[in-house]
């Protein structure tokens, strides 16, 4: 009906400003910090796509309030870069990792990246409840950069995981961590207080953009010599098999959550619905 289209037509203008405003505060972010975000490989197409995804997820926000998660998915970029195109060895890529998880836990930041990191922990620490949940949020950020290393070193010796394993290794996304710093940050009462049941929501949903996201990079991944579920020597049809198991496995997950905190639930049902949208996923809603 007209009228609907004109309220759909309105919320997808707003939440398209949204995105435009959260992009032009994530830009003067991103000047802060001195060659960490070479204009080379982070042109302002990069923010917009970035900036769209979180506003899309949770269009109800203003852009204050996503400034965590807008933050955190941008140093999830920058530290995934240095991994993946700056480390050389092993002991590069363990070393990165180790100064990450110490200015995490409060250590005094010697380059761009853990500086970046430790203003993202004090913009966490202004919210409520921060000192009972940074614990969770340091497990996560481990999590994360072990991801990376994991994958790092099956490029560096050409191992060609199987489909299960590399998608059990999606932590290497940082959706997770970003969905974490997010929550930590604006959630209600329940979210923060269920952040144990909700993690395990947020790394099923995490399983499925792992394998969406190579959907739209995997021409990308070809050239760099970069995993890409897509080129593990698998059918194209199992691994969208795979991906539509895995999107049913979070729905099911997320369904429980609307009685509790039905922005939480639509926040994680609109990630996959935005992401699949994103990179013409036409069928991410089909059953088993």
């Amino acid at each position: 009906m007209p009228g609907d289209e004109l309220d759909e037509a309105f919320e997808l203008g707003r939440t398209c400003a949204l995105a435009a405003e959260c992009g032009r505060d994530l830009r003067r972010c991103a000047q802060l910090y001195d060659g960490l975000f070479p204009v080379a490989a982070f042109d302002a197409d990069f923010f917009s796509s970035l900036t769209l995804a979180t506003a899309f997820s949770a269009p109800w926000a203003g852009a204050d309030r996503l400034r965590a998660a807008n933050r955190a998915a941008l140093w999830v970029t920058a530290v995934g870069r240095l991994v993946d195109r700056a480390a050389t060895t092993r002991e590069q890529v363990g070393r990165l990792a180790r100064e990450c998880l110490a200015v995490a836990e409060g250590a005094v930041p010697r380059s761009a990246l853990t500086r970046f990191l430790a203003d993202l922990r004090d913009e966490l620490a202004t919210g409520d409840d921060f000192a009972a949940l940074e614990g969770v949020w340091r497990d996560q950020l481990d999590r994360m950069l072990a991801g990376m290393a994991r994958a790092w070193v099956w490029r560096d010796t050409h191992t060609v995981p199987t489909l299960e394993r590399y998608v059990d290794n999606a932590d290497s996304r940082g959706s997770c961590f970003v969905d974490l710093s997010h929550w930590i940050y604006t959630a209600d009462d329940w979210t923060r207080a269920h952040l144990d049941d909700l993690r395990a929501v947020s790394r099923q949903v995490q399983r499925y953009l792992h394998l969406v996201g190579d959907v739209a990079s995997y021409r990308r991944d070809l050239s760099w010599g970069d995993l890409n579920g897509y080129a593990l020597g698998v059918e194209s049809a199992e691994v969208a098999g795979v991906m539509g198991e895995l999107a049913w496995q979070a729905e099911r997950l997320i369904g429980p959550l609307c009685e509790h905190s039905p922005r939480t639930a639509s926040y994680l049902r609109r990630q996959l619905g935005y992401q699949a949208g994103r990179v013409g996923v036409s069928d991410f809603r089909r059953a088993r």
